[in-house]
């Protein structure tokens, strides 16, 4: 069972059909959607403001998400990845993105539908994205939006499902 804890009075809150690793840490106000998937090491710390994620989200290995205190929160749409060792600290992401192994998106950034956050990219703060594709430090958008972007985020998150369903049989 993963660690999840009461903080302050407000208990992380988990929708139907979750896959959370047995090492995973929800702390604090953490609201997650349904069939989402939270991995190992992956640590979702909502102890100084919120953390909301959506639907079919999945928040892979050894991932980070956190704020900063009355200054910003965390808010994932729907259909998102967020990749390996990643950090998602104080952002909102849209619908149907992908943020890649490594990268890091920082507080008060937001990340619009259909977009990309490349591999080990660093997202700084206080950006307002158009939806494309992001790499490098800092960020820069390489690639304008397009089907085959919003597809290929897409397809990302719905692969998972299948994941967290052969970790929850």
């Amino acid at each position: 069972m993963a660690i999840i804890k009461e903080l302050n009075g407000t208990a992380p809150k988990v929708g139907e059909r979750c896959f959370l690793a047995e090492n995973a840490a929800l702390i604090g106000d953490v609201t997650i959607g349904d069939d989402c998937s939270i991995w190992y090491g992956t640590v979702l710390r909502g102890d100084v403001n919120p953390i909301v994620i959506g639907d079919r989200v999945n928040i892979q290995d050894g991932a980070v998400v956190h704020a900063l205190y009355k200054r910003s929160v965390v808010e994932i749409g729907n259909d998102v990845s967020v990749g390996h060792n990643a950090v998602v600290h104080g952002a909102r992401i849209g619908n149907n993105v992908l943020v890649g192994m490594g990268a890091i998106v920082m507080d008060n950034t937001v990340v619009p539908d259909n977009t990309v956050i490349a591999a080990g990219a660093v997202v700084l703060s206080n950006q307002v994205l158009e939806p494309g594709v992001y790499a490098g430090i800092p960020a820069k958008k390489v690639k304008d939006a397009s089907d085959a972007i919003a597809e290929s985020a897409h397809r990302n998150a719905q692969g998972y499902l299948l994941y967290k369903d052969w970790y929850n049989d």
